[in-house]
């Protein structure tokens, strides 16, 4: 598995006009239009690679849409365009379209109580806690409500603890994100799959729909239709000339940053190109942007392993990625698997140098077999660079510089050091608990990578 770098580089394709018209296939049958590598400028070779790398991280389903027509689509193994795959968290920013058409409907406000639709005692808080709570906190992910308490999916009252005041913590909280559910049945009288099904797959063409797993609500769907709604969000809210979300405001305010603690979290989109984010299960703030290599106005759709919906108003394109998690071991990889894909894509045109595409790949990791030890290998950076292990907490758990060696107190320093150039790591986790850590290297530039012990 491969490391980012914090450079962001893209490049326009050659027919890459941002306010180019949008196509929009019909929506009954298989027609699609497509667009041809020689269109778009692209060197098979590399798309060979960007083939290659879905193939080794497990992917089910992939495709580009360029200006809403297809310019890469493949599927993998035994799976066809016709069968449906869950979207996982990415149905959460699907979900927060659907808030929305009920907020410009008049249904619901976002300032609503969340117990004007869910009833009161719909959590295990004081009367007067519980009331403090929103649908726009339950949207932003700050309902204050304890994620690390038990369950995080459990959407019962003993479940849902107090942690701190709504709107003064992000934590990446499923339960009262699944509750929107209930705020959309009790505000429309319809079943969301039946609110999905009239204002949304009707107008689209979408097929699937939300699934009852457990406690928790799971789209499902082809990958054709996900690109379906990434199109729909292309086009700012409208399919074709017919308006889905047609206020601007909230689908404004949904793609851009929802609150000051995590800058690269809306409702329930993230964020691309920010100065800082958060990530799930972590209360730590990271500097730079989520994913570095992919275009700044990127915002996406994103679930557990590595499902993946981006758009990308610049270059008027939408990615979907399904499938089981992308690393060889079985975990998933997150934004930084992202970001692999998006240098791969980067590297697609033909105008690209070669010493472009090396930059692009410049770093790499290893975890050991026993999970005692990861490999890191790095070009291009700052040799003075400070790794650190960080623990779910945002806790500093290990530290060290420089180019390294194997140490049972984790990373050493070396006496080789300098400007640019090589870094070779290696960092002992024989001593950590099992669980989910961040590795960070500090530099010039900064990379994140996160690991399972």
């Amino acid at each position: 598995m491969k490391w980012f770098s914090t450079t962001i580089l893209f490049f326009l394709f050659a027919t890459c006009v941002a306010s180019a018209q949008l196509y929009f296939p019909p929506n009954v049958g298989t027609t699609w239009e497509k667009v041809s590598n020689a269109e778009l400028g692209w060197c098979a070779e590399r798309v060979d690679s960007l083939t290659k790398l879905l193939s080794d991280s497990h992917t089910k389903g992939f495709i580009i849409l360029k200006d809403g027509k297809i310019a890469y689509e493949q599927y993998f193994g035994d799976f066809l365009q016709t069968d449906n795959w869950y979207w996982a968290s990415a149905g959460k920013s699907l979900t927060s379209v659907l808030i929305g058409i009920a907020n410009q409907e008049g249904r619901l406000q976002l300032s609503d109580k969340s117990s004007k639709y869910l009833g009161e005692g719909f959590t295990s808080l004081t009367s007067e806690q519980e009331a403090k709570i929103t649908v726009l906190h339950q949207l932003t992910m700050t309902s204050g409500l304890d994620d690390a308490s038990g369950d995080p999916h459990c959407t019962l009252p003993e479940c849902l603890k107090y942690k701190a005041d709504p709107g003064s913590r992000w934590a990446y909280h499923t339960a009262p994100y699944t509750l929107l559910d209930g705020v959309i049945s009790a505000s429309t009288g319809m079943p969301i799959n039946t609110y999905l099904a009239t204002r949304v797959k009707s107008v689209t063409g979408m097929d699937g729909g939300y699934v009852k797993v457990d406690y928790n609500n799971i789209m499902v769907s082809t990958v054709r239709s996900a690109a379906r709604f990434g199109l729909l969000m292309l086009n700012g809210g409208k399919w074709n000339e017919t308006e889905v979300l047609s206020d601007k405001e909230y689908f404004r305010n949904s793609t851009t940053t929802s609150q000051n603690l995590n800058k690269s979290y809306g409702y329930l989109w993230w964020l691309n190109g920010k100065p800082s984010f958060m990530l799930p299960t972590l209360q730590f703030v990271f500097d730079g942007s989520l994913s570095p290599d992919a275009p700044a106005d990127m915002y996406s759709a994103l679930g557990k392993n590595d499902q993946i919906i981006d758009i990308i108003p610049s270059l008027n394109m939408v990615v979907v990625r399904f499938g089981d998690p992308a690393s060889a071991d079985g975990r998933e990889l997150g934004v930084t698997f992202i970001n692999e894909i998006w240098k791969q894509i980067n590297a697609l045109n033909c105008a690209t140098s070669v010493a472009e595409i090396e930059r692009l790949h410049k770093c790499n990791i290893q975890l050991s077999a026993d999970h005692t030890s990861l490999t890191l290998q790095c070009s291009a950076i700052n040799r003075n660079a400070f790794i650190d292990v960080i623990n779910t907490r945002g806790e500093v758990v290990s530290t060290g510089g420089g180019v390294v060696s194997s140490s049972g107190d984790g990373v050493n320093k070396s006496s080789d050091v300098g400007q640019l150039g090589s870094v070779h790591a290696e960092v002992s986790v024989s001593g950590f608990a099992s669980g989910v850590y961040l590795l960070r290297v500090r530099g010039s530039e900064q990379h994140v990578h996160k690991f399972v012990k």
